[in-house]
């Protein structure tokens, strides 16, 4: 599990990236869990964690372009 402070030195392709690769785990995870061969449980919803924290900081950036170029015009 990345913090959330991990992600915010991240730029926005790496931040892109990390979402895939967070996302790719977390289906390879399910499928684990769907044939019972799962060892850790918990990971499954920190990956989810993870996912949310990318997004919620993709949607912060994209407010605060947003909110500096209304303020610009």
């Amino acid at each position: 599990m990345t913090k959330a402070s991990e992600y915010r030195e991240m730029n926005d392709e790496q931040l892109e990236f990390a979402l895939k690769e967070t996302q790719k785990e977390l289906f390879r995870l399910r499928f684990q869990a769907a044939t019972e061969r799962l060892d850790a449980p918990g990971n499954l919803m920190k990956l989810r964690r993870d996912i949310a924290r990318i997004k919620t900081l993709q949607t912060e950036r994209v407010k605060n372009i947003a909110n500096a170029e209304s303020q610009a015009s």
